[in-house]
This record gives structure tokens, sequence and C-alpha cells, in this order.
């Protein structure tokens, strides 16, 4: 179902947003919605709408790719309503002109929050904990009844020491945890404020209790946590991954687990969004699944589509937006 106003010039938002940041839209746009808030706009819409839509509000959820992008003939602006933006054919894009902005900052310190709260929850097997009681399975109480991993001292892995790294380092330091990173650049000046340690990918698998998941997909990160990165983990490790579904490989991550030679891991993020309800990883107690809210708090949420908005207006009227992504365009 769509959502019309009769303002110029026309935009195309791909989910439901805010109302009074449709309403501040619709001062100076022609504003179309698809308004059905669980589920995804439909292909045939999408390209329908975006034929002579001057600007796109959208989400991860809809792929842009060449064959859509070149049915735009209008289009300015491309407004992603997230950090990343590898659902959108960049390179198309910037040869078409069309400017390509997200919403990085305002979610960082929800995300990782989020990251946080996964891996205690994995760690202290919570959502496990919850059904047994709920399950009516406890009689009573015992030594080693739900017994999990300790956070509190114990050596987190971070693997992707953006800001939402960062942030999580802040975290972990409150836990007095051992903080080891890696990243494609070594940052000497946050290793000194945060006291933490830049190391190999292959001795953070090693040597870390909790490997955390903080890079964005790109090419060189897709799988790349596979079968043998699993291997070189303790047997007692916990993976944690609020970036991407395809940095891991779920089928060698389903084994590892299977095998016992890692303890148990937290997702937020899939290869395959949403999650089919007959994945393997979904018949194993020991991994924590969560529907990809790592930034869904209400405040984060209502700032991401107040920055995608300005990002998107800033655009059609010809201003170079403070977050675009592809300056050669």
């Amino acid at each position: 179902m769509l959502n019309k106003a009769t303002l110029k010039p026309k935009i195309f938002i791909t989910r439901k947003i805010p109302t009074q940041i449709i309403n501040q839209l619709e001062e100076t746009c022609d504003v179309s919605i698809w308004d059905d808030e669980y589920s995804p706009v439909p292909q045939d819409v999408l390209e329908e709408q975006i034929i002579d839509a001057d600007g796109l509000l959208c989400l991860l959820t809809e792929t842009i790719n060449k064959e859509l992008l070149e049915k735009a003939t209008k289009l300015k602006v491309i407004s992603n309503m997230a950090v990343g933006y590898n659902n959108i054919d960049i390179a198309t894009a910037s040869k078409k002109g069309i400017i390509i902005t997200n919403t990085p900052d305002v979610l960082t310190e929800t995300t990782a929050d989020l990251t946080f709260a996964l891996l205690m929850a994995t760690a202290r097997r919570i959502p496990e904990a919850s059904a047994y009681l709920r399950d009516g399975k406890w009689s009573t109480w015992s030594p080693m009844l739900l017994t999990g991993q300790d956070i509190y001292q114990s050596t987190i892995g971070i693997i992707g020491l953006g800001r939402i790294g960062e942030a999580l380092a802040k975290r972990a330091k409150g836990f007095n945890m051992n903080i080891l990173y890696h990243n494609r650049n070594r940052k000497p000046e946050v290793e000194v404020a945060l006291g933490i340690q830049y190391t190999s990918i292959e001795e953070l698998l090693r040597n870390a209790d909790f490997v955390c998941i903080m890079t964005p997909y790109t090419t060189e990160t897709k799988n790349m946590i596979r079968k043998e990165h699993f291997r070189m983990m303790k047997n007692s490790a916990i993976i944690i991954n609020t970036a991407r579904g395809g940095i891991i490989n779920e089928h060698d991550l389903y084994q590892a687990l299977v095998d016992k030679e890692i303890w148990a891991a937290g997702l937020d993020v899939f290869e395959q969004e949403p999650l089919p309800l007959n994945h393997p990883l979904l018949t194993l107690p020991n991994v924590v699944t969560l529907p990809h809210i790592g930034s869904a708090s209400i405040t984060t949420r209502v700032k991401m589509a107040e920055v995608a908005a300005t990002n998107l207006h800033q655009a059609i009227n010809g201003e170079t937006p403070k977050n675009m992504v592809n300056k050669k365009a």
C-alpha cells in the first residue's frame, strides 16, 4: 500500500519512518511511502517508484543494483538509513552521478550496548535459562545447572576497531577485561587511551575468550571467519557477530559448534535475512540469535531517520551532504 502526497521534487521512502520526519519532508517534497512496517517493498513497486524519483530513502533490506539504477532517470540521491551500504551498487551510482549517504555515529553507542548484551546473554546462557524455567524444567537448585562462562577479567578480541569497536572496548574495560584487537590500520592513540593491545588475527583467535566481529562487510571480509579460524580458537571461546552475516561462514560455524571446537555463538546478523526457520543454527541450544536489532532503541532509530532525511534533503537541494560516502559522484 502506498501513501502519497502532492509536492515536488519526488521522494520515495521504502519503509515507514517516524511521522514527524515524514511531515518535515512533505513541506518541500512529493513524498511516497511503502508504509507496510513488517514487509519489505516489493521489487516491482521499487522499480516503478524509482523511475521518476529525485530521491530515495531506503534500508539495508533493499537491493539497489545496477539494473534498478539504470531505470532511475532523475535520481540524485540514495539516502541509506544505516551505517553500511553494501546493499547499493556504489560504482554504478557514482557513474550516474547519484549521491549515496549513510547514517554513521548516531548508532555507535546503542550497537555497542547490544553487542555487550549479546555477549553476556550468550556467556551466561540467559535465553536458555529463561526457557528452562518457562518450560517447567526447574525442580531444584543444582551446583552445575546452566553454568556459563565468566566475563569479568576474561579476554575479549575485537576484530574491526571502528567507532563501534572502540565503544565496545570501553564497555569491556569496565569489566576489567584484557582487550585484544585486530584492525586493517593500527591505532596507537586508542591503544594508549584504552589500554588495549594490537595483535594478528591468528593470535587474537588463539587467546580470546570472546571474539567479537565488528568489521564492515566488503569483498575482503566476506567469509573472513571460517573453518580454519574456528580451529584456532579455544574450546571455551564464544564468537559474537553484530556486524554483517556474510563475514562468518555459517556452515563452518555450525560445524565448529557441533564438533565443540568453540563453546557458543551470539548472532544478530545473518547471511540471509530474515533467517529461515529451518536454518541449522536454530537447532543448537548454545547459539543466541537476534533479528538484526543492533541499533534498535527508540532514540537511536529516530535519530537515524532524522539524519537520513537531512542527508536526502541536502542532496536534493544541491548541497553536499555531511555523510556522503561516494565523493567521486
